[in-house]
């Protein structure tokens, strides 16, 4: 299964490309690290969100995974992230899954990662989109293993 984790910052969509197969994870070579909404007009959102059908019809993506940012206070997420956020949920055919933070700790918790981040070749401001998708292939991959041995 391939997935894209993505942490949306500003008018950014930062996104980390992971696939896990027979119990090994791959990190696929990906054009681009980030997406970025320069227009916020309807004409900027569908563009945007056509870049981004683009990209996951090319690397043929099973699902996405979208960290999920507060709705109020101090960190809550901005209106253009969210807006983001809706233009990728939109995309027809295509399995998003908005994952909290409480869940990903959790499944971290449960499943740390092999390798330091450092070690994985990717660039330090995807650490949160990589996180974000490795933490659900884990709880996914463990949650239908429990359900085949109950």
């Amino acid at each position: 299964m391939k997935v894209c984790g993505i942490d949306l910052k500003g008018n950014e969509a930062i996104i980390s490309l992971v696939s896990l197969a027979d119990g090994l994870f791959h990190l696929p070579d990906c054009r681009t690290r980030r997406l970025t909404l320069a227009d916020t007009s309807a004409k900027g959102l569908k563009s945007f969100q056509s870049t981004f059908a683009k990209l996951v019809e090319d690397y043929k993506i099973d699902a996405v995974i979208i960290r999920q940012r507060q709705s109020k206070g101090k960190f809550a997420g901005s209106a253009i992230g969210f807006k983001l956020e809706a233009a990728i949920e939109l995309i027809d055919g295509l399995e998003v899954i908005v994952f909290s933070p409480t869940d990903i700790k959790e499944s971290l918790r449960r499943n740390p990662l092999a390798v330091p981040f450092s070690e994985t070749g990717l660039k330090q401001f995807q650490e949160t989109a990589f996180t974000t998708a490795y933490a659900w292939l884990m709880k996914n991959e463990y949650a239908s293993q429990e359900a085949s041995e109950g």
